[in-house]
């Protein structure tokens, strides 16, 4: 009866101690869980829904395997004349391995005006713009496009945040779907850097 009582007491520090150190284990693992579950939280292009300016949908999960330009653009702004720089890129490398997509916005001293038809209308005819439109929506404020939350939100692309900060402003995505970086408006699609992203140099 001794040596049960003895060796009772005997292991008793070594259940104590177990005990302890799985309770400080435990928020270890549990915090774990949490990143895991943050880095799940990250969406890509992929997973959200747009519309053409038509009215149509336009499958963004087809553009996985691409690298996507997406940029608001607006018919009465100093920086117009990009459409016809975003129009040379797209016949340069638009295809299989690269899209451009560009969503009109009237966000910025109203200078997209034109709606549905004329829009398309307008940069067909002025610039020979060939690459898709989107439907026109807001890229900031209350009616944020859930896309430009997404672009512009580091607690859903889990890259960084980012202010669109007038007409023109580019984000470039990656093949798997991810924001890879913003590009100012006044730079041209065609800047050396913006290719040779395009071009995997």
């Amino acid at each position: 009866m001794n040596r049960r009582k003895t060796l009772i007491f005997g292991l008793l520090p070594v259940f104590v101690i177990a005990v302890l150190g799985f309770k400080q284990l435990r928020p270890t693992l549990e915090e774990n869980d949490i990143k895991a579950r943050d880095m799940n939280a990250c969406t890509n292009l992929g997973d959200f829904l747009a519309k053409s300016l038509d009215g149509k949908p336009y499958d963004l999960n087809a553009l996985v395997g691409k690298k996507v330009m997406i940029v608001n653009i607006a018919s009465e702004c100093g920086l117009t004349p990009q459409l016809g720089e975003l129009q040379k890129l797209y016949d340069e490398y638009g295809g299989e391995n690269f899209e451009i997509i560009a969503f009109p916005c009237n966000d910025f001293a109203g200078q997209e005006p034109l709606e549905g038809a004329a829009i398309a209308d307008f940069c067909q005819r002025n610039y020979g713009v060939s690459f898709p439109i989107m439907e026109k929506c807001h890229v900031m404020g209350d009616e944020q496009h859930p896309i430009y939350k997404w672009l512009t939100d580091q607690k859903e692309n889990c890259v960084g945040s980012f202010e669109v900060k007038w007409n023109f402003h580019k984000f470039l995505v990656d093949e798997t779907g991810e924001l890879v970086k913003d590009v100012a408006p006044q730079v041209l699609p065609t800047d050396a850097e913006v290719v040779a992203w395009i071009k995997g140099e």
